[in-house]
């Protein structure tokens, strides 16, 4: 394996100035993540906090037992009792076989700087990953992307639940599940892996109820040395400890909202403008009803209603829902980050370009609660390259920096004019001029004689044109035939670069490499030398 560091212009305005120091930018946060310094004084800031460790870490050993954790995780959950231990954490919703390339960045990111920290600090630093398992969104998640002829094509799940149940309670249809891993496994090509990771992902299945079952475990046979602890937000054993947690939200509702609010229109006006949907009057809880999650926001008379008013309560009604039924509430973009750190003892927090630009708009939020934020670092990101995409890329001359940034189109059109000489279009646009000259005294005669001869003249011109094109089409069609092993060589190096336009992390999975490679090239990255500033890595397997 080798591993080599690129500059890739795919970065947000914000998150460039983020990684470059920009002032404007880094202000927006309590912390200047690239320094280790920070995370010594972060140490430090943290040493004077009280947090349930006994309580949590009681709910995260339930948990990940339920889950089949191996014991280095066991280890690290009972570790996290000492008062002196840290977490460094980051999440992502509970995806089909993972989901998307970048969570399994976003947690190798998570195991490589809690390792680095434990050493360089003296403390100990325990990985853990936070499940969004109260996200309601099925499609988010119900497919991965797998490759067919040059594109990607989405491979659905073909369960279709009722109600918009979180991840965290909605059971699989298991009959469903197995024709769909029949079918993704049917699309791999057969490796000495092959058959270990199906009978593993069929496992695995068959002892999962819902989803975020089905995410932990795989999570957990994938990284089984490296002591991830994982965490369900959705699940009520995590809710019955947040319940002083969302009393401390409902009391600070007001200024969270408003200073929220403000930052979002001071990071438009400075021109780094945020995804993040914040009202003023947005109570940033939801409230859970009938199966279907409900957004509050603060009413003129001082009430907590839904939108549509399919709920309402005074604030003294929803400081006892938060006390006798927390797990009938939920935390929204904006608070979710506030309920992270309040359970746990946060050196760090890995988060991905999106989230670091939302999190640049919530310092406001953190100190209404007395808190600061934590060191925010942009996860790490990769791409992967097999051995038989480096050699094309090497016999086609490529740049694996163009490629990645913006694919092979241009170099793949380009060669293929190049085959001959001259080009086949300047050919064919020197045969029109000539035409068009030949052709002039003809039309001007018709025009002299009569008025509607000249449309007749102009007409006959189009259809010689039409002429030269279609010869001009089949001459490239020639040419691409006669080229075919090598365009197709340009079309493998793209959909697996520069899939579907943008980077290879938002649209493979992990299935195929895993599939190619087995998993110890993962525990290998995992081991391996990062520098954070960095924006993107090249991996040569």
């Amino acid at each position: 394996m080798r591993i080599d560091p690129i500059e890739i212009n795919k970065q947000t305005k914000l998150i460039s100035g983020y990684r470059s120091g920009d002032k404007v930018i880094q202000d927006k946060f309590d912390y200047q993540p690239f320094q280790q310094e920070t995370y010594v004084q972060r140490a430090a800031d943290l040493s004077g906090k009280q947090y349930n460790r006994q309580g949590l870490s009681a709910v995260l050993e339930e948990l990940n037992q339920g889950w089949g954790a191996p014991q280095a995780t066991m280890r690290n959950i009972e570790r996290l009792k000492e008062e002196n231990s840290m977490v460094v954490i980051g999440g992502q919703q509970a995806g089909l076989l993972t989901g998307p390339l970048y969570t399994i960045h976003k947690i190798i990111s998570i195991l490589h700087f809690a390792r680095e920290q434990e050493k360089l600090l003296g403390k100990p630093v325990i990985p853990v990953f936070w499940i969004a398992g109260e996200d309601h969104d099925f499609d988010e998640i119900n497919h991965i992307m797998m490759p067919q002829k040059n594109r990607m094509k989405k491979n659905k799940v073909r369960q279709q639940p009722e109600q918009k149940n979180s991840m965290s309670t909605l059971e699989m249809d298991h009959a469903m599940l197995e024709e769909w891993l029949e079918r993704i496994f049917s699309q791999l090509s057969e490796t000495e892996n092959t058959r270990e990771l199906y009978d593993c992902c069929q496992e695995l299945l068959h002892s999962s109820v819902t989803y975020v079952d089905f995410f932990a475990k795989l999570v957990f046979w994938i990284f089984d040395e490296e002591g991830i602890v994982l965490v369900d937000s959705g699940n009520p054993l995590v809710r019955s400890l947040e319940s002083e947690n969302f009393l401390a939200m409902i009391e600070n509702q007001p200024a969270i909202s408003h200073d929220v609010y403000q930052a979002i229109q001071q990071n438009s006006n400075e021109g780094y403008a945020v995804s993040l949907d914040a009202e003023p009057e947005s109570g940033h809880l939801f409230y859970h009803q009938d199966g279907e999650r409900i957004l509050l926001f603060k009413q003129d008379d001082g009430t907590w209603a839904g939108k549509q008013n399919e709920c309402s309560f005074t604030t003294e009604e929803l400081r006892l829902i938060a006390m006798e039924h927390p797990e009938k509430l939920s935390n929204n973009v904006v608070t979710r980050p506030l309920m992270q750190e309040l359970l746990f003892p946060t050196l760090a927090f890995f988060g991905g370009p999106g989230e670091v630009g939302y999190w640049s708009v919530l310092k406001p939020a953190f100190h209404a609660l007395g808190l600061k934020m934590p060191p925010v670092l942009p996860r790490l990101s990769f791409t992967l390259v097999d051995r038989n995409v480096e050699k094309i890329i090497h016999n086609l001359s490529l740049s694996i920096k163009t490629v990645v940034e913006r694919g092979v189109y241009s170099d793949k059109t380009n060669w293929l004019a190049s085959q001959s000489n001259p080009p086949i279009e300047a050919l064919a646009d020197q045969v029109k001029k000539s035409i068009e000259e030949v052709h002039r005294p003809l039309r001007k005669a018709a025009e002299e004689i009569r008025a509607d001869l000249k449309f007749i003249a102009d007409k006959n011109l189009e259809y010689l044109y039409e002429d030269i094109d279609f010869i001009e089409d089949r001459i490239q069609k020639a040419l691409q035939e006669k080229h075919r092993k090598t365009l197709e060589g340009f079309d493998l190096v793209n959909i697996c670069l520069h899939p579907e336009g943008g980077l290879q992390e938002r649209c493979w999975n992990i299935l195929p490499w895993v599939n190619q490679y087995g998993k110890d090239f993962l525990k290998q990255l995992t081991a391996s030398s990062f520098d954070y500033y960095n924006a993107h890595y090249v991996v040569y397997l």
